[in-house]
């Protein structure tokens, strides 16, 4: 997808990704259990997109937004869901369709994606706009970042 020439903001990047793997979760529930290789590089672009996504927010995003709104709780209870998603993500990483529990990891990841997502949209994003971070430098910041970030996955090289 080509990215505009002007800046974006670190929000609406995240957002973008975050439209990006709810169609993801979407696609799979549509699959039958026979599309094993459909369901296979569906989760493996999945669980590729979102460490890369987890680590901007870890390494960019929720540094600057924990100094500026000093919402600690909010903060911790992200890199909780994030460090859950990614046991999910590491136990998908070893299995392959047809593994017991496969669906079921996978479907039970969604289910955190899209909390974690819909608390980042109605509750963090909102204090940070609020709180006048620089979102158009850290949307720069993660633009280069997920470039490089990118030079090693794959699935992202599209």
């Amino acid at each position: 997808m080509p990215r505009k020439s002007t800046k974006t903001d670190a929000l609406a990047m995240l957002k973008a990704d975050h439209d990006k793997v709810k169609k993801m979760f979407k696609d799979f529930e549509k699959l039958e259990a026979n599309e094993s290789e459909e369901k296979a590089q569906l989760v493996r672009q999945a669980c590729a997109e979102l460490k890369v996504h987890t680590q901007l927010e870890n390494e960019i995003v929720y540094p600057a937004v924990r100094e500026a709104i000093e919402e600690d709780d909010l903060m911790d209870e992200a890199l909780v869901e994030h460090q859950a998603a990614e046991e999910l993500i590491s136990q998908l990483e070893q299995m392959e369709p047809g593994d017991e529990m496969y669906d079921a990891k996978f479907t039970v990841l969604g289910e955190y994606v899209n909390h974690h997502i819909a608390e980042e949209q109605k509750e963090m994003f909102p204090k940070a706009k609020k709180a006048k971070i620089d979102l158009a430098g850290l949307g720069e910041q993660m633009m280069a970042r997920k470039q490089e970030l990118m030079k090693d996955v794959p699935e992202m090289q599209q």
